[in-house]
Protein backbone atom coordinates (compact mmCIF):
# COMPACT_ATOMS: atom_id res chain seq x y z
CA UNK A 1 0.00 0.00 0.00
CA UNK A 2 1.55 3.60 -0.73
CA UNK A 3 1.67 6.00 1.69
CA UNK A 4 -0.74 8.42 0.36
CA UNK A 5 -3.21 6.03 0.74
CA UNK A 6 -1.86 4.80 4.23
CA UNK A 7 -2.36 8.99 5.26
CA UNK A 8 -5.47 9.03 3.96
CA UNK A 9 -6.92 5.62 5.51
CA UNK A 10 -5.07 7.16 9.25
CA UNK A 11 -7.09 10.58 8.46
CA UNK A 12 -10.19 8.79 7.81
CA UNK A 13 -9.78 6.58 11.29
CA UNK A 14 -8.99 9.79 12.97
CA UNK A 15 -12.12 12.02 11.84
CA UNK A 16 -14.48 9.43 12.64
CA UNK A 17 -13.01 8.50 16.05
CA UNK A 18 -13.21 12.34 16.72
CA UNK A 19 -16.35 12.60 15.75
CA UNK A 20 -17.38 9.33 17.85
CA UNK A 21 -15.42 11.54 20.93
CA UNK A 22 -17.52 14.31 20.32
CA UNK A 23 -20.94 13.00 20.39
CA UNK A 24 -19.88 10.47 23.57
CA UNK A 25 -18.77 13.87 25.03
CA UNK A 26 -21.82 15.67 24.22
CA UNK A 27 -24.11 12.51 24.98
CA UNK A 28 -22.09 12.70 28.83
CA UNK A 29 -23.03 16.17 29.39
CA UNK A 30 -26.43 16.24 28.11
CA UNK A 31 -27.47 12.96 30.51
CA UNK A 32 -25.75 15.06 33.77
CA UNK A 33 -27.59 18.23 32.75
CA UNK A 34 -30.84 16.10 32.75
CA UNK A 35 -29.51 14.44 35.76
CA UNK A 36 -28.87 17.59 37.76
CA UNK A 37 -32.07 19.00 36.59
CA UNK A 38 -33.82 16.17 38.01
CA UNK A 39 -31.96 16.22 40.67
CA UNK A 40 -33.11 20.34 41.77
CA UNK A 41 -36.36 19.63 40.65
CA UNK A 42 -36.62 16.60 43.57
CA UNK A 43 -34.83 18.96 45.84
CA UNK A 44 -37.36 21.83 45.17
CA UNK A 45 -40.21 19.27 45.58
CA UNK A 46 -38.98 17.93 48.60
CA UNK A 47 -38.56 21.97 49.74
CA UNK A 48 -42.41 22.74 49.43
CA UNK A 49 -43.87 20.01 50.90
CA UNK A 50 -40.98 20.33 53.99
CA UNK A 51 -42.75 23.90 53.88
CA UNK A 52 -46.10 22.58 53.78
CA UNK A 53 -45.81 20.50 56.19
CA UNK A 54 -44.22 22.83 58.87
CA UNK A 55 -47.82 25.58 57.64
CA UNK A 56 -50.10 22.95 58.48
CA UNK A 57 -48.00 22.25 61.76
CA UNK A 58 -48.16 25.58 62.35
CA UNK A 59 -51.81 26.34 62.10
CA UNK A 60 -52.96 23.18 63.44
CA UNK A 61 -51.26 24.63 66.12
CA UNK A 62 -52.97 28.19 66.28
CA UNK A 63 -56.48 26.51 65.79
CA UNK A 64 -55.66 24.55 69.77
CA UNK A 65 -54.40 27.69 70.86
CA UNK A 66 -57.73 29.48 69.62
CA UNK A 67 -59.97 26.57 70.94
CA UNK A 68 -58.10 27.13 74.20
CA UNK A 69 -58.16 30.85 74.56
CA UNK A 70 -61.60 30.69 73.89
CA UNK A 71 -62.46 28.13 76.51
CA UNK A 72 -60.56 29.90 78.72
CA UNK A 73 -62.12 33.44 78.06
CA UNK A 74 -65.39 30.98 78.51
CA UNK A 75 -64.82 29.85 82.20
CA UNK A 76 -63.62 33.44 83.24
CA UNK A 77 -66.41 34.97 82.08
CA UNK A 78 -69.26 32.40 83.52
CA UNK A 79 -69.77 34.31 87.02
CA UNK A 80 -69.02 37.87 85.48
CA UNK A 81 -71.87 39.92 83.19
CA UNK A 82 -69.52 42.68 82.75
CA UNK A 83 -66.74 40.54 81.30
CA UNK A 84 -69.55 38.47 79.80
CA UNK A 85 -70.85 41.42 77.35
CA UNK A 86 -66.53 41.99 76.54
CA UNK A 87 -66.99 38.33 75.31
CA UNK A 88 -69.76 38.61 73.02
CA UNK A 89 -68.08 41.90 71.67
CA UNK A 90 -64.88 40.26 70.91
CA UNK A 91 -66.88 37.10 69.04
CA UNK A 92 -68.81 39.35 67.10
CA UNK A 93 -65.54 41.51 66.14
CA UNK A 94 -64.13 37.85 65.06
CA UNK A 95 -67.16 37.41 63.04
CA UNK A 96 -66.65 40.83 61.08
CA UNK A 97 -63.43 40.23 60.59
CA UNK A 98 -63.44 36.53 59.30
CA UNK A 99 -61.49 35.16 61.98
CA UNK A 100 -64.40 32.37 62.64
CA UNK A 101 -66.24 29.72 60.98
CA UNK A 102 -70.10 31.40 60.26
CA UNK A 103 -73.19 29.62 59.66
CA UNK A 104 -76.90 31.80 58.43
CA UNK A 105 -79.47 31.77 56.12
CA UNK A 106 -78.41 33.64 52.67
CA UNK A 107 -77.60 32.96 48.86
CA UNK A 108 -75.33 31.00 47.14
CA UNK A 109 -74.56 32.02 43.54
CA UNK A 110 -72.59 29.99 40.89
CA UNK A 111 -70.86 31.92 37.87
CA UNK A 112 -69.76 29.79 34.77
CA UNK A 113 -67.75 30.82 31.99
CA UNK A 114 -70.10 30.31 28.55
CA UNK A 115 -69.50 26.52 27.67
CA UNK A 116 -70.57 27.04 24.11
CA UNK A 117 -68.04 29.61 23.26
CA UNK A 118 -65.37 29.07 21.18
CA UNK A 119 -63.13 31.31 18.72
CA UNK A 120 -65.35 29.50 15.52
CA UNK A 121 -68.32 29.99 16.88
CA UNK A 122 -68.69 33.64 18.24
CA UNK A 123 -68.94 36.53 15.79
CA UNK A 124 -65.78 37.93 14.15
CA UNK A 125 -66.70 41.39 15.76
CA UNK A 126 -67.35 39.57 19.45
CA UNK A 127 -64.25 38.57 22.05
CA UNK A 128 -64.05 34.96 23.41
CA UNK A 129 -63.76 37.17 26.67
CA UNK A 130 -66.93 38.44 27.03
CA UNK A 131 -67.92 35.11 27.36
CA UNK A 132 -65.85 34.56 30.65
CA UNK A 133 -66.01 35.59 33.94
CA UNK A 134 -63.34 38.03 34.56
CA UNK A 135 -62.64 39.63 38.13
CA UNK A 136 -64.41 42.80 37.72
CA UNK A 137 -67.64 40.49 37.44
CA UNK A 138 -66.70 38.62 40.93
CA UNK A 139 -65.91 42.14 42.43
CA UNK A 140 -69.58 43.58 41.28
CA UNK A 141 -71.27 40.82 42.50
CA UNK A 142 -69.52 41.22 45.74
CA UNK A 143 -70.09 44.84 46.26
CA UNK A 144 -73.48 44.40 44.97
CA UNK A 145 -74.17 41.40 47.99
CA UNK A 146 -72.25 44.42 50.53
CA UNK A 147 -74.70 47.05 49.70
CA UNK A 148 -77.91 44.67 50.15
CA UNK A 149 -76.47 44.06 53.75
CA UNK A 150 -74.66 40.88 53.68
CA UNK A 151 -72.80 40.02 56.54
CA UNK A 152 -69.73 37.19 54.94
CA UNK A 153 -68.99 36.56 51.68
CA UNK A 154 -66.61 33.84 50.28
CA UNK A 155 -66.03 32.54 47.11
CA UNK A 156 -64.53 29.44 46.31
CA UNK A 157 -63.92 28.63 49.88
CA UNK A 158 -62.21 32.08 50.11
CA UNK A 159 -63.29 34.39 53.09
CA UNK A 160 -63.54 38.15 51.83
CA UNK A 161 -62.37 40.61 54.30
CA UNK A 162 -61.07 43.54 54.21
CA UNK A 163 -57.34 43.08 52.70
CA UNK A 164 -59.07 40.81 50.18
CA UNK A 165 -57.97 41.23 46.73
CA UNK A 166 -59.59 39.91 43.65
CA UNK A 167 -57.72 40.01 40.51
CA UNK A 168 -57.30 38.29 37.99
CA UNK A 169 -54.11 35.89 36.98
CA UNK A 170 -53.33 34.40 33.63
CA UNK A 171 -56.71 32.22 32.96
CA UNK A 172 -57.74 32.22 36.72
CA UNK A 173 -58.57 34.68 39.50
CA UNK A 174 -56.58 34.74 42.35
CA UNK A 175 -58.49 35.44 46.16
CA UNK A 176 -56.44 36.48 48.91
CA UNK A 177 -53.70 34.25 47.85
CA UNK A 178 -55.47 31.17 46.31
CA UNK A 179 -55.95 30.63 42.64
CA UNK A 180 -59.65 29.58 41.69
CA UNK A 181 -61.31 28.77 38.73
CA UNK A 182 -64.66 28.74 36.79
CA UNK A 183 -67.26 27.60 38.11
CA UNK A 184 -67.17 30.49 40.99
CA UNK A 185 -69.48 30.09 43.82
CA UNK A 186 -70.31 33.21 45.81
CA UNK A 187 -71.81 32.74 48.91
CA UNK A 188 -73.27 35.03 51.43
CA UNK A 189 -74.89 35.24 54.87
CA UNK A 190 -77.88 37.74 55.14
CA UNK A 191 -81.48 38.42 54.43
CA UNK A 192 -82.30 36.03 51.29
CA UNK A 193 -84.84 38.62 49.74
CA UNK A 194 -82.54 41.53 49.74
CA UNK A 195 -79.20 39.31 48.67
CA UNK A 196 -81.57 37.53 45.64
CA UNK A 197 -83.37 41.04 44.68
CA UNK A 198 -79.81 43.37 44.67
CA UNK A 199 -78.66 40.61 42.00
CA UNK A 200 -81.46 38.98 40.39
CA UNK A 201 -83.82 42.06 39.48
CA UNK A 202 -84.97 42.91 35.78
CA UNK A 203 -81.76 44.91 34.03
CA UNK A 204 -79.27 43.69 37.00
CA UNK A 205 -75.60 42.54 36.64
CA UNK A 206 -76.56 38.66 36.26
CA UNK A 207 -78.96 39.38 33.30
CA UNK A 208 -76.37 40.96 31.87
CA UNK A 209 -73.32 38.42 32.55
CA UNK A 210 -76.52 35.70 30.83
CA UNK A 211 -76.66 38.09 27.98
CA UNK A 212 -72.84 37.03 27.24
CA UNK A 213 -73.40 33.30 27.62
CA UNK A 214 -72.30 33.25 31.49
CA UNK A 215 -74.14 30.74 33.16
CA UNK A 216 -75.66 31.70 36.73
CA UNK A 217 -77.91 30.75 39.35
CA UNK A 218 -78.59 31.71 42.46
CA UNK A 219 -80.68 30.02 45.37
CA UNK A 220 -81.53 30.70 48.81
CA UNK A 221 -80.38 28.97 51.85
CA UNK A 222 -81.34 28.43 55.26
CA UNK A 223 -77.65 27.03 55.98
CA UNK A 224 -74.96 28.93 54.40
CA UNK A 225 -71.80 27.80 55.61
CA UNK A 226 -68.90 30.35 55.21
CA UNK A 227 -65.15 29.00 56.33
CA UNK A 228 -62.98 31.90 58.31
CA UNK A 229 -59.84 33.55 56.93
CA UNK A 230 -57.12 31.48 56.83
CA UNK A 231 -54.18 34.06 56.18
CA UNK A 232 -53.42 36.63 58.54
CA UNK A 233 -54.75 39.79 59.10
CA UNK A 234 -51.72 42.27 60.29
CA UNK A 235 -51.66 46.50 60.00
CA UNK A 236 -48.44 48.02 59.73
CA UNK A 237 -49.41 51.62 59.52
CA UNK A 238 -52.77 52.43 61.68
CA UNK A 239 -52.77 52.54 65.11
CA UNK A 240 -55.19 53.64 68.29
CA UNK A 241 -55.78 56.90 68.54
CA UNK A 242 -54.43 58.72 71.43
Amino acid sequence: MSKNKIAITLGVVCMILTIAIVIQINTIKGTNETVGQTLAEDELRDEVLRMKERYDNAYSSLENAEKELAQIREQATQNDSSSAEKEAEIKLNNNLLGLTDLEGEGVEITLQDDPNATVDSISVLDQISNHLVHDSDIRMIVNELKNAGAEAISINGQRVVSTTSIICIGNVIKVNDARVSSPFVIKAIGFPERLMTALDRPGGFLEELNSYGIVTSMKKSSKVEIPKYSGVISAKYMRTQE
